[in-house]
């Protein structure tokens, strides 16, 4: 399947759009609880993209965490629907990478997870497929 580029994706309220150019590096599951709150779901699906290929419009406010890494992690949303956007790392000087959430996409095949993270803290009832790469942790 060929994917059109920009690939356009929208917050729920639509207040805020990107345009992604390029591809994601890394596509994601991550099990953690604290991804299960922020998705209301098992796990939440986490893109990791260059922060040089893509572009976002809209207000959007932060809200930072510490993570078990000792890391800060930093979530952008909008602030009417309150959707996540990207998380980041503030001290990660270069900023190369954004880990985006991909929702409302026009074209969502190339976010199937090839990768299920923090699987130590997914619910019980949950599998990940079969030939998946899964890691206890990060």
């Amino acid at each position: 399947m060929t994917t059109n580029y920009p690939l356009k994706g929208a917050c729920q309220c639509g207040q805020v759009t990107y345009s992604l150019r390029k591809a994601p590096s890394l596509v994601l599951a991550c099990h953690c609880t604290e991804c299960q709150k922020l998705s209301t779901s098992p796990f939440s699906v986490t893109a990791i993209v260059a922060s040089d290929s893509i572009d976002f419009n809209g207000e959007m406010k932060k809200w930072s965490r510490l993570a078990e890494s000792g890391n800060t992690n930093t979530a952008v949303f909008c602030p009417t629907c309150g959707n996540r956007i990207y998380h980041y790392n503030p001290a990660d000087s270069s900023n190369i990478k954004l880990k985006l959430k991909p929702v409302n996409l026009g074209d969502d095949s190339m976010f199937e997870p090839k990768v299920h993270i923090w699987t130590s803290q997914k619910q019980t009832w949950y599998t990940p497929p079969e030939g998946i790469e899964v890691r206890d942790k990060q």
